[in-house]
């Protein structure tokens, strides 16, 4: 009876604890859901907050997943772009400290490009400028620099990624693929290599008598190093590639540009389907250039048929203190192209030497071209007196390099005097429509002859006896 006055309060519990769990209920699901944006919030501030001051994880392909021993490129694709980028290095010639990013890029695409930088455990960012070269040959893509400027408290980057700005975000930092920044010092007084020569492109090759030949004659002309973009070629002619890479003479670079780009084996659209000129030659080039540039003190630019002989001396390091006395130093020597056709072959004129056709009977084994049996060459017409010429140039001169000669250098080229030397260049003819007299006699291979035989016998021998 004395707590009757406590009657409505307790009918009110009741009602309370059957409504409770609704509420609970009701109440948790508000929580979580005012709590998601302050979640999400925290962790875009607990990304920033980390990534501003602790070092960036970058996805870094390790050299041994690109390329076999020890060789080092990997073609990576800009996302949301057409751009395939080839190679980074530190540019140290130009008024602003920069990286040039060698790039494959689809010319009618307007992109504005991201660079991103690690320099010291930190990362940077800055605006990428592009310049597309000229010589694309009305393919769809072209060869191109993208031009990262360092910004202040970044001179010497690590790595280098490249993004365009509409997908530059958090989640690109991280899922880019860096590049390593090569380059990043330039010493000026010594070099590994006196000579470079840079070859490109090699597809579906299988001349392999010609291209032990070749290697051997460049070896007495005093090269110390031979680069080859390789995309693909016979067992055989793999079989030497491997004999030379393990003698420390020939670098392999696997070229898998052919993953990205619909490449044309022709130099114009109307020669080859595809939308990059030649295999994507001029970019492969271009970074055989400057991934030399500060390991030898010359580099060459020819082709595996090609040879540039000198015809007072016998080697390239009499030759090139001839050249820079005559012509200037670290200027580009551009030599004369004789093509030596391997649809004829003739005996040399009586008063000359015989060449040595039959020294080396195991050389009938070998797939490919017998140069010291095509002495003969096309006469020099107007129509290619300037066509086709290939170069040797101090790689420190050198801005964009191209198929023949450069696009852009400090000091220009000089034409060389066919009387110092010129390049035979053995392959098909050109003037189709010669008759065997109206070609020209040119023994000058077979002075090299006695000591190219012996030295081409000894690495078939060995090459072919570990098969």
């Amino acid at each position: 009876m004395g707590h009757n006055h406590l009657l409505p309060q307790m009918k009110k519990f009741k009602r309370l604890v059957y409504i409770s769990p609704f509420i609970s209920i009701l109440f948790l699901i508000l929580l979580l859901w005012f709590y998601r944006p302050f979640r999400t919030i925290q962790s875009s501030t607990q990304y920033y907050r980390e990534t501003t001051k602790m070092p960036l994880q970058l996805k870094v392909t390790p050299p041994s997943q690109i390329a076999p021993q020890g060789q080092k490129l990997s073609l990576v694709a800009v996302n949301g772009t057409k751009t395939v980028l080839v190679a980074a290095y530190q540019e140290h010639r130009t008024e602003r400290k920069e990286v040039r990013v060698i790039a494959v890029v689809l010319r009618s695409e307007k992109v504005a490009y991201r660079c991103i930088l690690r320099c010291q455990e930190k990362r940077h960012n800055s605006s990428g400028v592009i310049n597309i070269h000229k010589d694309h040959f009305d393919f769809a893509y072209g060869t191109a620099d993208i031009m990262c400027p360092l910004p202040s408290g970044c001179e010497t980057p690590s790595h280098i990624a490249v993004t365009s700005d509409a997908a530059f975000s958090k989640d690109t930092l991280i899922a880019n693929t860096f590049l390593e920044v090569k380059n990043r010092k330039a010493p000026s007084d010594s070099f590994p290599y006196n000579f470079t020569v840079c070859i490109s492109t090699m597809f579906d090759f299988t001349n392999v008598l010609q291209l032990v030949q070749s290697l051997e004659i460049l070896k007495l002309l005093g090269v110390n190093r031979v680069v080859v973009y390789k995309t693909s070629s016979s067992p055989e002619t793999q079989s030497i590639l491997d004999y030379y890479t393990n003698k420390g003479f020939v670098e392999v670079i696997p070229w898998s540009l052919s993953k990205f780009v619909n490449v044309s084996r022709g130099w114009l659209p109307e020669h080859g389907p595809g939308d990059i000129h030649y295999l994507g030659q001029i970019p492969a080039l271009s970074d055989c250039v400057y991934r030399y540039m500060y390991q030898s003190r010359y580099v060459a630019l020819h082709d595996m048929d090609e040879l540039i002989l000198p015809q007072s001396v016998n080697s390239w390091s009499e030759l090139l203190p001839l050249l820079e006395n005559k012509y200037g130093a670290d200027r580009c020597y551009m030599f004369e192209n004789n093509v030596f056709p391997i649809t004829v072959t003739l005996r040399p004129p009586t008063s000359q030497p015989l060449p040595p056709q039959d020294c080396c009977p195991g050389w009938h084994n070998v797939s490919g071209v017998n140069i010291l049996a095509h002495l003969y060459h096309e006469p020099i017409i107007s129509e290619t007196h300037y066509s086709n010429f290939k170069i040797i140039v101090n790689p420190r001169a050198v801005f964009s390099p191209t198929v023949h000669g450069l696009r852009s250098s400090k000091n220009g080229c000089s034409w060389v005097d066919r009387d110092i030397a010129r390049m035979y260049h053995t392959r098909a003819p050109r003037q189709t429509k010669l008759t065997p007299d109206q070609l020209i006699y040119d023994g000058r291979l077979l002075s090299y002859s006695a000591r190219l035989i012996p030295n081409v016998n000894a690495v078939f021998k060995e090459s072919f006896k570990k098969q």
